[in-house]
């Protein structure tokens, strides 16, 4: 099977361009295999000084922390920071697959988040707020030569495709085991 024999919501265009190649090649692994759509992603943590962990991605360290005020030193982002980064990083990158599939021009792409976190959840001073983020808002900010339209539908597509987005609008099982040492 090729990417025209399966099923693909937004035409694939043959332009010889590096992430337009990505999705052909992929398209055509997982036509002829749809197991090769599957992807497994990972992380480890250790805890280190007080709140602050160092945290392994593939072959990278990284550090979280949390402000004084939340028990941490202030060494480095915290986890919620660390997750609207995530968030907005994700969206770069969908937006720069998906300009380039649609032919959408982007001279510029600069992306904000914030999000309100009420602490009551997370202190456990409310057990009727919850200890995430209640809402957040994402401003993109976009320029280029096409019409405003045309920005407004990849604005949509991306906000579909965007995978760290999905994880938070649909609800994603999570499973946590619990391992204790012998003493």
């Amino acid at each position: 099977m090729t990417t025209s024999q399966i099923s693909i919501t937004h035409a694939i265009p043959d332009s010889g361009t590096e992430l337009n190649t990505i999705a052909a090649q992929t398209a055509n692994a997982v036509a002829a295999n749809p197991a090769n759509a599957a992807a497994v992603f990972a992380a480890s943590a250790t805890a280190g000084e007080g709140v602050s962990s160092q945290v392994g991605i593939r072959s990278f360290s990284v550090t979280v922390d949390e402000p004084p005020v939340l028990g941490g030193r202030d060494t480095a982002p915290n986890p919620v920071e660390f997750y609207l980064a995530s968030l907005l990083s994700c969206q770069v990158v969908t937006y720069r697959f998906w300009a380039e599939r649609l032919g959408v021009t982007l001279d510029s792409l600069a992306l904000h988040a914030e999000g309100d976190l009420d602490v009551r959840g997370f202190f456990g001073l409310d057990d009727d707020v919850r200890p995430g983020f209640t809402q957040v808002r994402v401003t993109v900010d976009v320029a280029g030569p096409d019409a405003p339209e045309r920005y407004r539908e990849l604005h949509d597509i991306v906000d579909k495709h965007c995978p760290v987005l999905d994880l938070t609008v649909n609800q994603t099982p999570v499973t946590t085991d619990l391992r204790i040492a012998d003493a």
